[in-house]
This record gives structure tokens, sequence and C-alpha cells, in this order.
């Protein structure tokens, strides 16, 4: 606004070409009238020069115009005033157009209060952001990038970051798994068209990689095919080592799957409970249909229970997303997420194992 009222407001400084005329004009009549007084010049030489002079100084007179009158001022300043409304209301409509009203500020004390590890995390990478803008063909930089895009939940970002890495340092199976697994993140849990050809491509290279068969056996599940994410899902697990990490969270997916009652059960009870109690197990199956859903229900308010007094419980925090999306309780799952991430926002292992579970289930966006 500032830059149109300045010129609005500014007067011309110094005097114009015509005022200039008109002032030599008038000191050359001065001038004329004090020689004739003198008997410097003969009286007929000096009225031939005054009229001479006069003449000029009316013609540069005529010439200059009016000078700017009241009614010029009362323009200007109308129209300084209509600036001051057009222009912000011009500049505050395109910004509810392209700008972002309810983003909320990052003021200096929350930026203070930032946990020194994730403050040195972004420091990285900011540096190997800028070091890939230098060197854009350094594949290696993009590899060490995209896992730390996955963490901080930057999953378009990590796509990017995958596929170069990708282009540049070739395709390896294990990249591949983890580029397809990036596409789904990113696709919000769906395993797209691109990410299942990633996945059969890194299992066409390597058939032991865990990964990609299991978003394969998910690919499955989302397109209907039951029985074929089953038969996948089996044969993992039967080949998997005793120790893989993965087996337990696979074994609860397969279960989910089948929709065996005894298996909610264990996916909403800790290693003590029934899933660790064969009886006790038989027990509840033996129950009848309504007995049974009671007790599955019961068990899985006391997990809730226990869970509200101490968040911190990763394992119980899976039970029970676990559970109620078994349950077909969709609602009270995606609660129970957003109550996990919030207890566990400063364990970004765990916070990262709920948002794989989230993906798998479908319960993220």
């Amino acid at each position: 606004m500032l830059s149109v009222l300045w010129p609005l407001a500014r007067t011309p400084r110094g005097l114009s070409r015509s005022a200039i005329d008109i002032a030599f004009y008038k000191a050359q009549l001065a001038e004329i009238d004090r020689d004739a007084e003198g008997g410097l010049v003969a009286a007929g030489d000096a009225e031939g020069a005054k009229a001479e002079a006069a003449r000029r100084l009316l013609a540069v007179a005529d010439a200059s115009g009016p000078q700017p009158s009241a009614a010029a001022g009362k323009k200007v300043r109308l129209a300084a005033i209509a600036a001051a409304i057009f222009v912000p209301a011009l500049a505050l409509g395109v910004y509810g157009l392209v700008g972002h009203p309810g983003l909320p500020d990052l003021p200096l004390s929350a930026r203070l209060q930032e946990a020194p590890a994730r403050t040195d995390i972004l420091a990285a990478i900011a540096r190997i952001e800028a070091h890939l803008v230098q060197n854009p063909n350094d594949g290696r930089g993009y590899d060490v990038l995209a896992p730390v895009y996955m963490r901080l939940g930057r999953y378009d970002d990590a796509v990017k970051a995958y596929a170069a890495a990708s282009r540049l340092l070739g395709e390896t199976p294990e990249r591949q798994s983890r580029y397809g697994e990036a596409l789904v993140a990113a696709a919000n849990g769906k395993v797209t068209a691109a990410a299942k050809e990633v996945f059969e491509a890194a299992t066409a290279k390597d058939p032991a990689l865990p990964r990609p068969r299991f978003y394969l056996g998910l690919a499955a599940v989302q397109n209907g095919d039951k029985a074929g994410a089953q038969a996948i899902w089996e044969k993992l697990l039967a080949e998997a080592p005793a120790d893989a990490p993965w087996a337990p969270s696979l074994r609860q997916q397969l279960a989910a799957l089948t929709g065996a009652p005894e298996q909610a059960v264990a996916a909403a009870q800790p290693p003590s409970g029934p899933a660790a109690n064969p009886a006790l197990a038989a027990k509840i199956e033996a129950m009848s249909g309504g007995d049974q859903a009671s007790a599955i229900h019961s068990m899985v308010d006391r997990l809730a229970a226990r869970l509200a007094q101490n968040g911190q419980d990763v394992e119980g925090w899976l039970r029970l997303i676990r559970a109620y999306a078994v349950l077909n309780e969709t609602d009270k799952a995606r609660s129970a997420l957003m109550d996990a991430k919030r207890n566990l926002a400063a364990d970004a292992t765990a916070k990262g194992r709920i948002e794989t579970l989230a993906r798998e289930l479908g319960l993220e966006g």
C-alpha cells in the first residue's frame, strides 16, 4: 500500500521550466525599466523592448496552463483513500486463495524446546538436501535420505528419493521393496498397481525377501482375494526364521484374515493371557456366540483400561488396535491409534511401529 500512496503524496521538487521562463521575463522587464530611468536606453527603444518581453511573458504563461487547483488536490486524496481500501482488500483476497491462514506459527520458544536429537536430524537432512541440489547425481545421498523421510512421515519425498536412488545406483531387491513400501505409505496404506509391480519385480529377483511378499499378500486382501493372501502369508510364515521379528505381527494379520475368535483374543491379550494358555482359549472357543463375544469384548475393555493408566506399553497398543480392527470396530481402532500416537510421541521407534500397523490395517486417513 505504501508503494501506491507514496507517489500520490509526493509534491514536485524545484521549479518547472515554465516558472523559470516567467521569472526570467519579469526580471527582463524590470531591467528595461531601470535602463530607461538611467538614460541608458532611448524611450522608444525601451517601450519596444518592454512590449517584446511582455509578449513573450504572456506566451510562456499561456503555455504553462493553469496551476493545480483545490479540485485536483481533492482527486488525489480520493485516489489515496481508494488505494487504502482496494489494495488491502486485493491482497487479502489473493492470500485467501493461495495462502494458508490456518497454518500455525513456530515461535522461538517452541523451537528452543525442540528435542536436540530431532534438531540434529533436521539439520542433517537440510545439509544432505542442499548437497543434492548441487550434486543431483549422488545416488548414495538419496539412498541415505529415503529411509529418514519414511521415519518422519514424509512419504512423498521418500518415494522420490528411492526412485532417484534406484535410477542412479541400480534396482536391488531390497531397494525395490523399500521403494514399494514408500509407495504404499504415500497411498495411505493401499498397495497401488505401481507398488505391486515393484514388489513383484523384487520378489522375482529374490524370492526369499519377506517384505515384498508381505505386501503382495496385502494387495491380495485389498483386492478381495483372501485365499490368495492366506496362501502367501502362510508360506511366508512357514519359511520364516524362528526369531524373525516380524513373524508375530504377521501371525496376527493372518489371524485377522481368517477371523478365528481365538485369534481375536490373542490379539487383545499379552503373552500371559489366552494366547499362551490353550486351555483358556479352548474354553472361550467352546462358549456360545453371545457369551464368546462378551468374553472377548470384556478382555479388550480391560486392555483398554490398562493402557489408559499406562500409555507407554507399545505392545499393548498394538494388540488393542489390532483387536478392534479384527472385531470390525473401526472407530474404536482409529481412536486407539490416535491415543497411541499421543502417548508414544517421544518414542520414534514405537510410533513407527504403530504407524506401520495402521497402514497394514487401512486405518490411516
